[in-house]
């Protein structure tokens, strides 16, 4: 009997491990993006009855690639505190930690309030360019970690302006247009250091 039962508690562990894909590394952006379709269904069938205002699947989307984008600035940044070999360089990741984590505060503070899951860490796709940058040193490094800051923000700015014009969420839609500028200041500036260095 106690066989059996060992047996059956095996196959349950199989089953659902197969079940959760395995691995157990499933990107926390798409983990964020699923639990926030699933979130905003089950809000918008609620809405009539409960009152509830639901968090539009554009404001939510935005939500996670602002997270998202804002720990990978904030570990790169990190990343580029220790390994930098250029004064400007280092001065610049010391403010991405400085200022994207304060976004980061200020959005999660958001998506709690809004009931918006946001991702636990940045998503694959910005770890492998972490890990990536992480096996580079002095000037490559440097280089590589400006050429990234310059993609980032060219890409980070463009969906900031969106978000300040068409997020529905009027908070949302506020802290999109107020940190726009730093990201702006931020694209600049790492433009300028880029200049410098050719």
């Amino acid at each position: 009997m106690k066989k059996l039962q060992i047996m059956a508690v095996t196959a349950f562990a199989a089953i659902a491990l197969y079940a959760c894909g395995g691995s157990g590394t499933k990107d926390t952006v798409e983990t964020a993006d699923s639990v926030n379709e699933a979130t905003d269904s089950s809000t918008a069938a609620n809405a009539d009855t409960a009152g509830a205002a639901a968090i539009e699947d554009y404001d939510s989307k935005f939500a996670v690639d602002a997270a998202n984008g804002g720990m990978a600035e904030v570990a790169l940044g990190n990343l580029a505190e220790q390994k930098a070999t250029n004064a400007d360089v280092k001065a610049f990741a010391a403010q991405m930690v400085k200022d994207h984590s304060k976004a980061n505060t200020e959005l999660t503070a958001w998506a709690t309030a809004n009931n918006v899951t946001l991702p636990a860490a940045p998503g694959e796709e910005n770890q492998k360019i972490a890990a990536d940058l992480g096996k580079k040193m002095g000037a490559d490094f440097d280089k590589s970690y400006v050429d990234q800051m310059v993609t980032d923000h060219d890409k980070t700015v463009s969906m900031f302006e969106d978000a300040a014009k068409n997020a529905k969420n009027a908070d949302l839609k506020a802290w999109a247009a107020k940190t726009l500028p730093v990201l702006k200041a931020h694209q600049a500036h790492i433009k300028t250091i880029k200049d410098k260095m050719k």
